[in-house]
């Protein structure tokens, strides 16, 4: 990175600049009175600031194929609450040693987009110590959505009047995960909704298959002949035994306004957040489990933890939906049950479980707290003030005073209420 003369120009701060202008000032008023003590004090004010400023200039030569890497905690997860502390991220730069009365710092900066509606400004700075070749960043993110951004590095001295830009920025988009939500019990009716499919043979002459022998297999199914040439306990499985793999349908409405407040995103990313923990305890529960989750913005089909993980990630960063897309939500005739996901915004909700009553509905809902709280009522809590102590710049209309949503009438066979509130 080689700096032109105007660069150069552009790397004093405002501090630096006004120390030379102080300086300079004082050096024209004193050669005019003669009066040696400002001359001799200016002058060297002027020589500093010179020999500090090419120097600086000097250094960033030399770091003009400086790397950055930034390593963010992956998965990258919110975290709510008032007093929840930054993620921490790592900035590493090679074995790179500061050199005397400087300093390298890392800058991040760029967008977030809670649950993907309209952006707000993040950043965040650190400094590298002297003795390590790795900085610490606290950044974090109260709720989900998706962040995009860069991470640039800036040669500074200790004095703060001179700040020159080196190394190559590095661009990132991260999916933020929204925040665990409270742990409920939950019963999966694995008959009630399941699909059942089993492995057949792709040749009708291939009668059986043929795996090494694991405790609790039948005798009767050891192929003896197989094992005694291998040396080693081989069993029969016919495809009729295969196991049974069991489809859960799962419909997540994210239906909403279009210019949604922030009160909205928080009921939209507390469903999120039930979805994710539905999805992990029932996979807990039984890993042949499948699912087929239909929204707005698209459908998912998720047999193993990849896909699931995938999807986690494309989940963090869908937006609302205005209700134009109910046909793409519609589950397929069947008798089994659904499990259904939504909010207080989806004003659709009541028509469509009378449209399912034909079949059981598990109903997990993000709603507003009522206005009296009951004792012993769990509730989530977002606070606006999270926003800044983290590194991000909150909208301005976040702060004015916003209607609540009113409580959707529905009744299904079981439903799970999560509540959540909005504090500054």
């Amino acid at each position: 990175m080689k700096l032109s003369f105007v660069s150069r120009l552009r790397a004093i701060t405002l501090p630096g600049l006004a120390v030379f202008v102080i300086a300079l000032i004082i050096l024209v008023r004193s050669l005019s009175a003669r009066n040696a003590y400002e001359i001799l004090l200016s002058s060297s004010a002027l020589v500093f600031l010179i020999i500090l400023g090419f120097r600086g200039a000097w250094i960033v030569r030399r770091l003009r194929g400086l790397e950055i890497t930034l390593k963010p905690p992956l998965p990258l997860g919110a975290s709510s609450g008032s007093g929840s502390s930054n993620e921490e991220w790592l900035i590493t730069c090679g074995s790179l040693r500061a050199p005397l009365f400087f300093r390298l710092h890392f800058l991040v900066r760029g967008r977030f987009f809670p649950q993907g509606a309209q952006g707000c400004a993040v950043f965040a700075e650190t400094s590298l110590p002297r003795d390590s070749d790795t900085a610490r960043l606290g950044l974090g993110f109260p709720l989900g959505g998706l962040f995009s951004g860069e991470c640039s590095c800036r040669l500074r001295d200790i004095f703060g009047f001179f700040s020159f830009p080196c190394g190559t920025p590095s661009n990132h988009i991260l999916t933020v995960r929204s925040a665990p939500c409270d742990i409920k019990p939950l019963r999966i009716n694995a008959l009630s909704g399941a699909e059942d499919r089993r492995t057949k043979s792709s040749s009708n002459e291939e009668r059986y298959y043929q795996r090494e022998y694991t405790p609790g297999d039948r005798f009767r199914d050891i192929n003896w002949k197989s094992s005694e040439r291998i040396d080693s306990l081989i069993t029969r499985i016919t495809p009729d035994n295969q196991e049974k793999v069991t489809r859960i349908e799962i419909c997540f409405r994210s239906f909403g306004p279009a210019r949604p407040g922030i009160a909205d995103l928080w009921l939209l990313d507390r469903a999120k957040a039930r979805l994710t923990w539905f999805i992990r305890n029932a996979k807990d529960e039984k890993a042949s489990f499948i699912f087929n989750i239909q929204s707005p913005q698209g459908n998912w089909e998720l047999k193993d933890q990849e896909e699931i993980d995938a999807f986690f990630d494309d989940l963090a960063a869908l937006p609302f939906s205005v209700v134009q897309n109910e046909e793409r939500v519609m589950p397929q005739a069947g008798g089994g049950e659904i499990y259904v996901f939504s909010t207080a915004c989806d004003l659709a909700l009541p028509g469509f479980l009378l449209s399912q009553q034909t079949r059981p509905v598990s109903l997990f809902l993000a709603q507003n707290c009522p206005k009296e709280k009951t004792e012993g009522m769990n509730y989530d809590c977002l606070y606006l003030r999270d926003f800044p102590n983290r590194g991000t710049v909150p909208s301005p209309r976040w702060f004015l005073p916003a209607k609540k949503r009113l409580p959707i009438k529905a009744s299904c066979a079981r439903m799970m209420i999560d509540y959540a509130e909005i504090r500054i």
